[in-house]
């Protein structure tokens, strides 16, 4: 993306739209990506172990993608807890279009948003994520900071991170910093952990 990151706020690149074919929960859709965001040519591996390994979340409450992309997770989310409300965050104006469009497509209800327009008390009973390593690990320790700490009594993140990107210290991190959190590995899966952060 000649320098240019899926993390950039308002990707400057030329918007180039793609259909790709995309097999989520076991159903088939056509969902639209473009440049300038997160794995724009297929489903991202690490994305994929995660939908196949997690548990179902849960069935009502409010619900995250952290990190949403062109939203794959979210309408995974919204797909199975159709009683949930599904936000999809992301820093990206141009994964945000993506995602709400592909929503649509995907015939479910997600709302995709900045950080920022999510009200304040909103706690969440389940968070999924594919989080941006390549942010860097400071940008990602704030990232999770904001976040970790909003999971509902009774509620559980799931984070799924190559293992070769810092998956195991990341896991010592969150242990470190939030003593109030349980966090451990649940699966591992073609180079991927996948780690399960809960609020007693």
């Amino acid at each position: 993306m000649d320098g240019e990151h899926y993390f950039t706020a308002r990707p400057a690149s030329e918007l180039h739209e793609r259909t790709i074919r995309v097999v989520l929960q076991g159903e088939t859709f056509d969902l639209k990506t473009a440049d300038g965001v997160f794995s724009s040519e297929h489903l991202d591996t690490g994305t994929a172990v995660l939908l196949a390994t997690v548990p179902p979340p849960a069935t009502e409450g409010d619900l995250l993608d952290l990190g949403c992309g062109w939203g794959p997770i979210a309408i995974a989310l919204a797909r199975r807890s159709p009683g949930a409300s599904v936000w999809a965050v992301d820093v990206n104006e141009r994964a945000l279009t993506l995602a709400a469009a592909n929503a649509l497509i995907a015939g479910v209800e997600v709302k995709a948003t900045w950080p920022q327009g999510i009200p304040e008390d909103v706690r969440f009973a389940t968070i999924w994520s594919n989080p941006p390593i390549r942010i860097g690990k400071a940008a990602l320790h704030e990232l999770l900071a904001m976040w970790l700490p909003r999971l509902a009594p009774g509620g559980t993140a799931w984070l799924v991170v190559a293992k070769q990107l810092g998956a195991d210290s990341l896991q010592r991190w969150v242990a470190e910093t939030f003593p109030d959190l349980a966090v451990s590995r649940a699966t591992t899966d073609k180079g991927f952990r996948v780690l399960r952060v809960s609020r007693p």
